[in-house]
């Protein structure tokens, strides 16, 4: 597994299941007005039982480009972090995960929460490609592990062969 040292943080990348990741929190993909529905969302809500879509629907509708704070319900992880980067039904931009991911590792900082494990956000249903989804990541994180406060650890937990690479050319490009 490659890891890159971000001044105090330990960014790597896995192909793996994000539900089953025993961190602080878990980022979902999620749309603005967080219904937990298809996709990452979807294995969140299946997994981590009905208690997480009741706290985000205290918290939501929030506006795309922000992100929301929950309990993990009955999963690994103690906190679910929702990252809006677009409307229900609709596309992601570049521009809209970057201001979500911006917002995640806000709130990480606010909660001092140390490990994340961070899913390709926008990059399924949501339509923005692998390739444009890890530079964002890649500067994102950068940008926050420069941060007082940030994350120990970052763990991208990601589905399939093709995202894992995409992610590893990303950041091996960012972190020499």
């Amino acid at each position: 597994m490659p890891e890159w040292r971000i001044r105090e943080t330990v960014v790597s990348v896995v192909e793996g299941d994000l539900t089953e990741q025993a961190v602080d929190a878990i980022v979902n993909a999620a749309n603005n007005d967080l219904q937990l529905g298809a996709g990452v969302a979807g294995a969140i809500a299946r997994k981590g039982g009905p208690e997480i879509q009741r706290e985000c629907d205290r918290h939501g509708p929030i506006k795309v480009g922000e992100a929301a704070l929950t309990g993990a319900g009955d999963l690994k992880a103690r906190h679910v972090i929702h990252a809006a980067s677009m409307h229900l039904g609709g596309r992601a931009s570049k521009d809209s995960l970057g201001a979500a991911m911006d917002q995640v590792f806000r709130l990480s900082r606010e909660h001092q929460l140390r490990s994340l494990a961070v899913p390709a956000v926008g990059s399924g249903i949501a339509g923005l490609p692998m390739r444009d989804c890890a530079e964002v990541m890649a500067e994102c994180v950068s940008k926050a592990a420069a941060e007082e406060g940030a994350p120990r650890e970052v763990r991208f937990v990601l589905f399939g062969e093709p995202a894992v690479q995409e992610f590893e050319s990303a950041f091996g490009r960012r972190f020499r």
